[in-house]
């Protein structure tokens, strides 16, 4: 492998980027006419416009993509996350033109992007899933019928969705008649498929995630867990590793059934397992994402391993570099999502960075999307930056990101780095025993 083209934009084709260079592969950059500014575009080895700024002119264009890869002559694509990265047909054609695709296959990409046919796959892995619906729901009278039998409250979801899009809450049947109908429409209009599935909503619960990593020799590991729970509209803001709620014995059974779940389907390359946790520490599989994740860098930071690197060894054939036993975990790591948003409201807030200034102590990384004087526009995931900050213990990483924080500076934007500030200083975050209502509760958020 000589030459990758990322089919992706911003911090985390920088990030690609990063691990190409050590590797003596050159990297192929794409860019809309919004991003053209961005640092990734310069640190790419080429770049090249693949359209306007709305994604379905630029970053999903498929078939310009696989075409200028294989005029640039490009050995394989990386797909990051997001766009197209858990698009299997993008992944057959990828193939269909001799290039490698640095991820899983398409079948299992398939099979685990529809999450009522995950479900039932997971369940024949003998993985326990949240109660639900074992089919997908094609009448509102079918989402009533399986809601009352579950019991409210639910959370109403899109087959084909992921990355908190497409779920609604629902506390009674006339919340779930409410937005039965607006649930399948948007659920078709992001991702092309208009299917809709319940499950029963767990209150007060834990978002915990396995990585994963296989290749195609049929070796499977774990790198241990990821906290998740501090979510904003069902989204992850600060992720953290190792988890600082669960016990050691749960920590093992969790990271056993994400491998079984791996073996299950045959899968390679990286992925994750996300599990939802009720109180009493029993966890229910909650979807596989097929792809590198955004918060991949704290499972970097407390195992010391390159999982960017470990994925394109796996893509060109390779074994994993280490078994079970040889992979070890050593100290705590946080992640930071900077949004250019209303730290309250969660609003996007477009516009020019004009100041974007941090200290760099020792265990800190910073991934960035935009430095000044970029312009965030409103065609993108408003992202600035991933704040990444390692201490020996969790402890030292919550002074260090303390640190950082006060340091930071941001102007021209709103940005939620307050919210940082005051989550910092939150008796229940500092104890490690919290869940995902934590940013629901008055004292963090308004």
């Amino acid at each position: 492998m000589k030459k990758v083209l990322i089919a992706n934009r911003g911090e985390i084709a920088s990030r690609i980027i990063e691990t190409c260079k050590r590797m003596k592969i050159e990297t192929i950059a794409i860019f809309s006419d919004a991003d053209q500014d961005l640092p990734y575009v310069k640190e790419a080895d080429y770049s090249f416009r693949i359209g306007e700024p709305p994604v379905g002119k630029s970053y999903l264009l498929a078939d310009s993509i696989l075409e200028l890869a294989v005029r640039e002559g490009a050995d394989a694509i990386h797909p990051g996350y997001g766009f197209l990265s858990e698009n299997s047909d993008f992944v057959r054609k990828t193939e269909e033109h001799g290039l490698l695709f640095i991820g899983p296959s398409s079948a299992v990409i398939e099979k685990m992007g529809d999450k009522v046919l995950a479900r039932k796959t997971m369940m024949e892995a003998g993985i326990p899933v949240v109660p639900g619906s074992e089919l997908g729901l094609e009448t509102l009278g079918q989402a009533a019928e399986k809601a009352e039998q579950i019991g409210f409250p639910v959370m109403l979801k899109a087959s084909g969705g992921g990355g908190g899009i497409g779920m609604h809450l629902c506390h009674d049947k006339a919340e779930l008649e409410k937005v039965y109908a607006s649930a399948k429409n948007r659920a078709k209009a992001y991702f092309g498929n208009d299917e809709v599935f319940i499950e029963k909503y767990i209150a007060e619960s834990r978002h915990i995630e396995v990585q994963i990593f296989g290749d195609e020799h049929g070796n499977i590991v774990h790198l241990f867990e990821r906290e998740c729970s501090v979510q904003r509209r069902n989204q992850k803001v600060i992720e953290e590793a190792p988890s600082p709620s669960i016990s050691e014995e749960t920590r093992q059974k969790i990271c056993k059934a994400a491998v079984q779940a791996a073996l299950h389907v045959g899968y390679r390359n990286a992925g994750t397992v996300e599990f939802i946790m009720d109180e009493k520490e029993q966890f229910y599989f909650l979807e596989m994402n097929t792809r590198l994740q955004v918060e991949h860098r704290v499972t970097e930071m407390i195992t010391g391993l390159d999982l960017v690197k470990w994925q394109i060894l796996a893509a060109r054939g390779e074994a994993l570099p280490l078994n079970q036993g040889e992979i070890r975990k050593i100290g705590h790591a946080f992640e930071f999502r900077l949004y250019a948003e209303d730290p309250e409201k969660f609003i996007p807030s477009p516009g020019k960075l004009n100041v974007f200034t941090y200290p760099e102590p020792s265990g800190f990384v910073i991934d960035r999307t935009y430095i000044e004087g970029n312009q965030i526009t409103p065609f993108y995931d408003p992202l600035i930056a991933k704040a990444v900050v390692y201490g020996e213990n969790r402890e030292a990483a919550m002074l260090k990101a303390a640190e950082v924080f006060r340091g930071m500076q941001i102007e021209g934007v709103k940005s939620n780095l307050p919210l940082f500030v005051k989550v910092l200083k939150d008796e229940e975050f500092k104890s490690g025993q919290y869940t995902t209502s934590l940013l629901k509760k008055s004292k963090i958020v308004g």
